[in-house]
């Protein structure tokens, strides 16, 4: 194994010169994250007990919309997003199609851990592909396999094709054109490429991974020609136009006792069992009066303005857009109850409240991340420190011919006083590997 300053001469050597993430750094590491056997195989586990879950999802609201399931799912589901766009979403043709690629955002706590999302559209596929090359390099077993990522991300366009990005996503594009230049090379009989969402044009017979969110639709000019060569077969377009799929409020639909037995069958006691216990329990802001001999479950509060007069203690709770929305991905859209004033917390309900039809928005309980001791080169610096922190582990599973494979797992170690985990500068990025023990 090299010493730690040829590791890091190495790790720099390694960086693409058009980089991974437009105008973004992040904290070197000498080593990967380390997970023990046994967790390992529980994240094996793990990606086809969320296929099944997408899959019972997909299910639910077709079902919904076809009145076979209550009627509000569907309606919730569908809130705030153009009539057109939910007709396109339940074409026959689209029925059973589902994304091909499986992102979690695993918080490790002190007794596990807790799905916080899942992410249908996930960035960091470039980066963990390059992290799982640049670290198997160094002599290090990576989970995933040196080209793991690399590999599952070829399966979604197995004979070439576009990856098409758009303004709003543009951060990811480097990373992205490092996979199409790399898998251009391992496979020269086929062609991928990045190309620009706002004009893009389809080619009948060449396949399309979508990495552009939907809310964006009204930017792409050209996005109905994409939509109708999906519609009449000449393209595939991964992950699908289905709106309903990449709402964060199925977690709160999850919990919901009039599905119980839905989630129960489709899922099998096994799933739903452990789904149970890695789901945050989610509520949705629904602004519906209850009866006056009902409480909303977990909080006994009759109405959610009550949720507003929680002291700062109880609130250990996270306020989420649920999706359809530049607010939507990343943190941008998330508050904690017990970092805010009660004021504004109260604010943020009210407004939560008053524009649910347009925009839902969900609670959810806030699980607190474990402290681990991680080193890290800081900035400007040749000698590795250990930073106390909290870990985001971001397993990239991929669908591929039917059966799911996990393909690498990003780890995002932020300092310990942040609440929120997410790519920043102050955050130290590495890929994941299995203790051995030795």
């Amino acid at each position: 194994m090299p010493a730690d300053s040829d590791r890091l001469s190495s790790i720099r050597a390694a960086f693409p010169a058009e980089g991974l993430f437009a105008k973004k750094d992040w904290l070197l590491s000498p080593k990967p994250f380390s997970i023990d056997p046994a967790f390992a195989k529980d994240l094996e586990r793990l990606g086809h007990q969320l296929f099944v879950f997408q899959r019972a999802c997909n299910q639910l609201y077709h079902q919904s919309a076809k009145g076979k399931q209550p009627a509000w799912v569907a309606r919730y589901l569908d809130a705030g997003k153009p009539a057109e766009l939910v007709e396109f979403a339940r074409s026959k043709q689209f029925r059973d199609e589902l994304p091909v690629v499986i992102r979690p955002d695993l918080i490790l706590t002190e007794d596990g851990y807790a799905i916080a999302e899942i992410d249908s559209v996930p960035g960091g596929i470039g980066l963990t592909a390059w992290l799982n090359q640049t670290y198997a390099a160094l002599g290090i077993e990576v989970l995933g396999g040196r080209d793991g990522m690399l590999q599952g991300f070829r399966s979604a366009l197995p004979g070439g094709g576009d990856i098409v990005i758009s303004e709003e996503s543009a951060t990811y594009r480097p990373e992205m054109e490092w996979i199409a230049t790399q898998l251009n090379a391992f496979d020269p009989a086929h062609q991928w490429q990045v190309a620009a969402a706002e004009n893009y044009q389809p080619v009948a017979g060449r396949n399309v991974y979508r990495f552009f969110e939907l809310f964006d639709l009204p930017n792409l000019r050209r996005i109905g020609e994409l939509m109708r060569a999906a519609a009449d077969g000449a393209v595939r377009v991964t992950p699908p136009f289905k709106p309903f799929l990449e709402e964060k409020m199925w977690f709160a639909l999850f919990w919901l006792q009039p599905l119980r037995e839905f989630w129960r069958r489709e899922l099998g006691d096994k799933y739903f069992t452990k789904l149970q216990q890695v789901i945050p329990y989610t509520w949705l802001l629904d602004p519906t009066p209850l009866p006056q001999h009902a409480v909303i479950p977990r909080l006994e509060i009759h109405d959610w303005r009550e949720a507003g007069q929680l002291s700062q203690k109880e609130r250990e709770l996270l306020l989420k857009v649920s999706g359809f929305s530049p607010l939507g991905w990343g943190s941008r859209g998330v508050s904690v109850g017990q970092d805010l004033p009660g004021a504004e917390w109260q604010r943020l309900i009210e407004e939560a409240l008053a524009t649910f039809e347009s925009g839902p928005k969900i609670m959810q309980r806030f699980h607190k991340a474990r402290i681990v001791e991680h080193p890290h080169w800081p900035h400007g610096s040749d000698e590795p420190i250990a930073m106390r922190g909290r870990v985001r582990l971001c397993p990239y599973y991929f669908v591929e011919q039917g059966k799911v494979h996990l393909r690498g797992a990003l780890a995002t170690i932020v300092p310990a006083d942040k609440k929120l985990l997410h790519g920043m500068r102050d955050a130290i990025l590495v890929p994941s590997a299995i203790t051995t023990g030795s």
